[in-house]
């Protein structure tokens, strides 16, 4: 096999393409197929810079470890990261490039990226065996149609076999995958093979007279019919995996080693980027995370986390008019421990120079961190390699803001005093030593008998998902199927169902 591919499209956002694409992949690198993630565009504020410097969505990283491959940016070549309701920076190749309203984006530049997303599937099918797509939000976006770089555009040009995944936990989900094949064009719906459900809970016989009933009305089968399953926990991009004032999906049911558990609190500031970085602090056993916006939810916490954001002058404005910058000065000066990470760190400081991001000018920062922030036009991206603590850490950098630090114990590339910490490094706590001995400070800071466990690895954890996406595919998707469109491409003579679109 050399150069096959897949589109794994969805009924709606969060269907399910992401962890769907993951475990495909999963499973065909356990068969010995050499296989690649691709998306050719992505909106998400969860990102992430490979080896050599470009940022793409996370997702795209989480696919490729799960085929076991190093990320790239050709798996990601557009990514979008709001900025507000109605912009976007644009990463082209994983760089930003600039920002653009929705309309300007959709009205001309789409358009101009086409043949660079389309050159870079080119490139992956021509390296590997196999590269499995996953499209965004729904193929059906009629009004998107036009312009459309990342689902039925690709397929058509790619001549790629789409698989379309509909969340049935959600409901409506026979619905859903009619209607999306119906409003179709017949050239996009040639390539439409099949349907993926998603999120099933009980008796999958009870299921099949609907799954028949939809064969009979489009003409196409179903592949496979995936269980509801716990504790997934991997890279979101579209939204969070939590409700606000619940605790973090993935948190370990496993009791806390010590007598205490250690509650984590993270401020739900907006436009918030890479809140994935807290799923290591909620592997831990007896670490209970959960994101927050009212002050009185500081108070029993024993570690308040500020995460990153996409606008750091908004989110301290947020901070403030909710009283929880009042709340985080409280803690500061009664030495109960507070980490702020990239602009979490940034609004912890002393002062931010904003031409760029918001370009709001100088603004007062919450003066927690002898920290000073100037704006730059261009983006660091870095993967870094430090100490802290006496630990080995790694991380990786996201951020147009230069910190100049005036003071305090070096911490990372931030600074420390006293329980508050304050750095621009994503992912630091992903380095399972550091993470532990953090956590012994924060607990002795907090007065807390927590204890953290000696043998939790967040990369084995990690594995241990993907592995565990890589089984729902082998044990209850058609495989053989899967992999028949994946080599021959969608089947001729699929039926058109009416009425279609332009």
């Amino acid at each position: 096999m050399r150069g096959g591919g897949l589109l794994v499209a969805g009924t709606t956002s969060d269907a399910g393409k992401s962890v769907v694409t993951a475990g495909i992949c999963r499973w065909l690198v356990r068969q010995g197929v050499k296989v690649a993630p691709f998306k050719g565009q992505n909106m998400s504020l969860n990102s992430f810079v490979t080896r050599e410097g470009a940022e793409i969505g996370r997702a795209q990283a989480m696919q490729a470890q799960a085929a076991r491959v190093e990320p790239s940016a050709l798996m990601n070549p557009v990514l979008l990261k709001p900025g507000s309701d109605r912009s976007s920076q644009v990463v082209l190749m994983g760089k930003p490039v600039g920002e653009l309203s929705a309309r300007g984006y959709h009205g001309g530049r789409q358009k101009e990226l086409f043949e660079p997303v389309l050159a870079c599937l080119e490139e992956l099918r021509s390296t590997y065996d196999a590269v499995i797509c996953e499209g965004a939000g729904s193929p059906a976006e009629i009004n998107l149609r036009r312009t459309d770089i990342v689902n039925m555009g690709i397929a058509r040009a790619a001549r790629l076999p789409v698989v379309v995944v509909g969340d049935i936990d959600r409901g409506g989900v026979f619905a859903q995958f009619f209607g999306t094949t119906a409003l179709l064009a017949p050239e996009d719906q040639e390539l439409v093979a099949g349907y993926l459900v998603n999120k099933f809970r009980g008796d999958v016989t009870l299921l099949e007279p609907g799954l028949d009933m939809l064969s009979g009305l489009t003409g196409r089968r179903t592949f496979g019919v995936l269980p509801y399953a716990h504790g997934l926990g991997i890279d979101e991009e579209d939204g969070l995996r939590v409700s606000l004032r619940g605790a973090v999906r993935e948190s370990v049911v496993a009791p806390p080693l010590g007598e205490d558990v250690l509650r984590v609190a993270v401020c739900a500031v907006p436009l918030m980027s890479n809140f994935t970085d807290v799923d290591a602090l909620a592997a831990e056993p007896g670490v209970v995370v959960r994101f927050v916006d009212r002050p009185e939810e500081l108070v029993d916490a024993d570690l308040v986390v500020v995460p990153g954001t996409r606008g750091t002058v908004k989110a301290l404005a947020w901070l403030r008019e909710r009283g929880l910058g009042e709340a985080l000065a409280r803690r500061a000066a009664e030495g109960r421990p507070v980490l702020g990470i990239c602009g979490g760190f940034q609004a912890l400081g002393e002062r931010i120079e904003d031409e760029v991001e918001s370009r709001a000018g100088t603004v007062d920062g919450l003066g927690l961190l002898p920290v000073r922030v100037r704006f730059a036009p261009g983006k660091t991206l870095a993967r870094p390699v430090g100490e802290a603590l006496g630990e080995r850490v790694e991380g990786y950098e996201i951020h147009h803001g230069v910190a100049e630090v005036l003071g305090g114990e070096a911490f990372l590339d931030g600074c420390r005093v006293g329980a508050v910490w304050g750095t621009h490094w994503h992912g630091s706590l992903e380095s399972d030593g550091f993470r532990r001995a953090f956590l012994r400070e924060v607990a002795a800071a907090a007065g807390r008998r927590f204890v953290p466990a000696p043998d939790t690895s967040f990369g084995d954890l990690r594995e241990e998902q993907l592995d565990r996406l890589g089984d729902l595919i082998e044990e209850h998707a058609d495989t053989d199927a899967l992999l028949r469109l994946i080599e021959k491409g969608a089947p001729e003579g699929l039926p058109f169902v009416p009425p279609g679109a332009p």
